[in-house]
């Protein structure tokens, strides 16, 4: 598994990360046995970021993360501020600092690896009091490090502004390709490293789905699908479903001959060297390593970026809903 560094953390993490949010339940029913095999075919792929939340199946992904065997360079990240006790207007430092406390003791740690702020309110993020309780946990000990992930470029620009922010989680896939233009370039110049999240837009990508799919009635993509629950962005990168799986047949048109389309998809993402690690989740081990096969990709050509970069600007971004 090839590595890179995670911005001002000095982690070296594997290109391709592993999205627990499956593991909270979020995506259909996940036993407990197929979220042990999950992580044992993360552990044996060499992937060695995994990324989670409190509020995954209300702190199921931690715990199960917690009580599973990990290999030594495997690093732990994991978000806050989208449960009620904090969401969406009760946000104070004692607040932020007994939902880390709950964090570290389901995945059984004195110290975390990383924390995110995870997706709170623009203005939440525009006051700015939020970030200087980071930094003080972190001086606590409490984390190591701290990031965001956020929903918009805008929410990403005020979080690079911070000194302390060390990584940034974006939505960044072919169908939401906003952020290659000025975001990862600052990211770069401040040293933060980036996290890319749904870079298959929830499955879309995969190519797997026609307009017919049905999906399980606690899968986020049943629940969200106009944003009913939360950002629309957040499923299917806000673009309607049936039309997503019409987009997905023009994009297959693009995709080098014999290259599957989710690994298509993941080597754009890896092709751009902002991009520290792609968390990719998964519902069956096996899907770990049609994932992993991508980091083995031969690079895109230039010319086959630039006409995707039309395609989405002409074809895909008029058909998203929400902020980007």
């Amino acid at each position: 598994m090839k590595t890179r560094r995670l911005g001002k953390t000095g982690y070296e993490v594997s290109e391709i990360g592993l999205g627990c949010w499956q593991l909270g339940g979020d995506f259909g029913p996940v036993g407990d046995e197929e979220a042990a095999a999950i992580l044992d075919a993360a552990n044996a792929a060499g992937i060695t970021f995994w990324d989670t939340a409190d509020v995954y199946g209300s702190g199921l992904s931690e715990s199960r993360i917690g009580s599973h065997s990990k290999g030594p360079a495997v690093k732990i990240a994991t978000k806050l501020g989208r449960s009620g006790t904090l969401f969406p207007n009760k946000y104070t430092r004692e607040g932020v600092r007994e939902s880390l406390l709950g964090s570290a003791r389901r995945l059984g740690v004195e110290t975390l690896d990383l924390a995110q702020l995870h997706c709170v309110p623009t203005e939440v993020l525009r006051d700015g009091a939020i970030f200087g309780w980071m930094d003080e946990l972190k001086a606590e000990g409490l984390v190591r490090h701290w990031g965001a992930s956020v929903e918009t470029i805008e929410e990403g620009m005020i979080c690079l502004d911070q000194p302390g922010c060390a990584t940034l989680q974006i939505i960044f896939n072919i169908f939401r390709q906003d952020a290659a233009a000025k975001l990862l370039p600052k990211a770069a110049e401040k040293d933060v490293g980036i996290i890319v999240r749904l870079p298959l837009a929830s499955g879309l990508l995969s190519g797997k789905y026609d307009k017919n799919t049905n999906f399980d009635p606690s899968d986020h993509r049943t629940y969200n699908r106009d944003g009913q629950a939360f950002s629309v962005g957040e499923t299917f990168s806000g673009i309607r479903f049936e039309r997503g799986v019409e987009l997905v047949a023009e994009l297959r048109g693009l995709a080098p001959e014999g290259v599957p389309l989710s690994q298509f998809a993941l080597r754009w993402i890896l092709d751009h060297p902002q991009v520290s690690t792609v968390i990719a989740g998964v519902s069956k081990p096996e899907q770990i390593a049609d994932n992993v096969a991508a980091t083995e990709r031969k690079n895109l050509f230039p010319a086959l970026m630039t006409q995707l970069g039309e395609w989405y600007a002409e074809k895909v971004k008029p058909e998203i809903r929400g902020a980007v």
